[in-house]
């Protein structure tokens, strides 16, 4: 458990004052705005050139062998890079102008193989990516020229009293003053020449701002999509509907098979042994005592198992004492040793989703590994950031989990989409199998 305690004494001890940072001028935020957006400018160049150059050969191979189908691939490899640059360049604008562009949605496709590539070829927002990194390059181009021109150019002008001298010279001539206007005086050639380089570092700044407009301008035109992210959003919240409808039919099913083959059957029982007793307590009451204490462990087993079906739906100790004792009690009671490691801050309290969704992922992972894994050792880990619930369950078993549909694993899906989490599981034949569990945190009240 990680805690973090500290504690403050008050004390008579007189403050002392220490040195005083003084607060940054408006010039010099200006400067540092201005060195922001010039860095922008710059590096977009070079990002924008090996952009253009992966982007445009992959598209080119993979649209003339799209013919024989070996085209798809690459293409679907190129429209992944194209999404990686553009993730590049979505933060860059978001860095240089201290806003975040509005939302983007990407269509996962669904499967594997040949079909799936087919579909991940009819994601808008994967062309608009390759489409705003091959229209872009010629504006970094420009923009780099220009930014380059009046920023160096600027500043050798202003620093041309300095190296003037360097600069072979006719003898008939002075400098730029006097093949331009014919004036042959040196004072008026480097008064000449520093005024230029005032006016273009000058104009530097409005211009490398009117630069970093633009190239924002056509990122947020075609590396944003506010309309299909509110779809995707929309698609998810409903799946993550259907889901828990899922999740809670399944669950109400199984409680109802397990009540009926557990506790509804001893309890039957118990009803015949009472009917017994009453009708063997007048006539023979010693061959109604054994009844009597068969009925007393009938009716301990029924309570029993009925405290288990309790502890699988949502245990009183996950209510009373939070996550982590409730997840040292399953652990516990794993037939498989556990290795429990549970990071959480101790005191804190999540949300009722949250941490039953938490509690069921790992019980249910951890029954799977006592009944199919055959493995020897356990390892539980369960992590919290600000934003999510990590929780990684491994075991040392024989592998071959899978997530599909018809197996164990797909109930904790269900159970994870309705809260919009997710799974990934790792198995591969011989083991180990990891399963690792994202819970968000975003959405849910916290208590």
């Amino acid at each position: 458990m990680i805690e973090s305690t500290a504690s403050f004494e008050p004390t008579a001890t007189p403050a002392v004052a220490g040195p005083v940072t003084p607060a940054p001028t408006a010039a010099g935020r200006g400067a540092g705005r201005f060195g922001r957006q010039l860095g922008f400018v710059l590096s977009g160049l070079p990002i924008g050139l090996a952009a253009f150059v992966v982007l445009l050969a992959g598209f080119a191979a993979g649209a003339v062998t799209f013919v024989v189908l070996l085209g798809v691939p690459i293409l679907v490899a190129t429209l992944a890079a194209a999404r990686h640059f553009a993730e590049i360049e979505r933060r860059r604008v978001a860095a240089v102008t201290g806003r975040v562009l509005p939302p983007h949605a990407y269509r996962e496709p669904a499967g594997e193989g040949f079909k799936a590539g087919l579909r991940a070829l009819r994601d808008p927002q994967s062309w608009r990516d390759l489409a705003h990194a091959l229209v872009s390059f010629p504006l970094r181009v420009v923009s780099f020229c220009l930014a380059v021109t009046w920023t160096v150019g600027g500043l050798g002008e202003l620093l041309y009293v300095v190296w003037s001298w360097s600069i072979p010279r006719d003898p008939d001539t002075t400098g730029l003053l006097d093949l331009m206007f014919g004036i042959s005086s040196r004072a008026a050639d480097i008064a000449f020449n520093t005024g230029i380089g005032v006016l273009l570092l000058a104009s530097a700044v409005p211009l490398v701002r009117a630069l970093v407009a633009v190239q924002a301008g056509l990122a947020r035109g075609l590396l944003t999509d506010e309309t299909a992210a509110l779809q995707v959003r929309t698609e998810q919240l409903a799946l993550g509907r259907r889901s828990a409808v899922a999740a809670e039919a399944q669950t109400l099913r199984r409680l109802e098979r397990d009540l009926h083959d557990g506790p509804q059957q001893r309890l039957v029982r118990l009803t015949m042994d009472l009917e017994t007793v009453a009708r063997r307590l007048d006539d023979d009451p010693d061959r109604a005592r054994p009844l009597v204490a068969e009925m007393i462990s009938q009716s301990h087993e029924a309570l029993s198992e009925l405290r288990a079906l309790s502890r699988g739906i949502a245990p009183p100790i996950l209510a009373d004492r939070g996550l982590a004792p409730a997840l040292t009690a399953a652990a516990a009671r794993c037939p498989v040793p556990v290795e429990l490691t549970t990071e959480l801050p101790r005191g804190r309290r999540f949300a009722a989703a949250v941490e039953n969704t938490a509690y069921f992922v790992v019980t249910e992972a951890l029954t799977n590994v006592a009944k199919h894994a055959r493995a020897d050792h356990c390892e539980v880990t369960v992590t919290v950031d600000e934003r999510a619930l990590f929780i990684s369950v491994r075991d040392d078993g024989c592998g071959g989990a899978h997530p599909g549909k018809g197996h164990g694993l797909a109930g904790l899906i269900d159970r994870l989409a309705a809260v919009e989490g997710r799974l990934d599981v790792h198995s591969p034949p011989g083991g180990p199998t990891t399963l690792t569990a994202e819970v968000p945190l975003s959405g849910v009240g916290e208590h």
